[in-house]
């Protein structure tokens, strides 16, 4: 299995990004050089897992929400989208969302739709 560095790389933006962090500050906080954050954010270099434990830790995520999505069964794929999506909502935002996902799930299920590789 090939591990998505691509993936990894977008989710490390998106999540510092969501929590208004530089890539100057998270290069600060853990003690690398912004280029190489910004080669991490791009893939254009495969961090080790000492430098992705540094960045979990700086974001303060786990391992499990940076990763998700790598692998081959993964129970909680855009769980994570889900959660850095929601999290500038408010009150309102969020239940006027929660009713939709809850609408649009039961005609998923009313008409039988699947993804194009039938998995469910």
């Amino acid at each position: 299995m090939k591990v998505n560095f691509t993936q990894i790389g977008k989710r490390i933006a998106e999540i510092r990004k969501a929590r208004h962090i530089s890539q100057m500050e998270l290069a600060e906080m853990t003690d690398l050089s912004i280029s190489y954050i910004s080669h991490i954010e791009t893939a254009k270099k495969k961090p080790s897992i000492e430098t992705l434990i540094k960045i979990v830790n700086a974001l303060n995520i786990t391992m499990d929400e940076l990763l998700c999505g790598n692998q081959l069964y993964d129970p909680n794929t855009y769980q994570t989208d889900i959660d850095l999506l929601m999290a500038d909502c408010t009150i309102a935002e969020r239940y006027f969302l929660y009713k939709m996902l809850q609408s649009a799930k039961e005609i998923l299920r009313d008409s039988q739709w699947s993804t194009p590789d039938k998995k469910q």
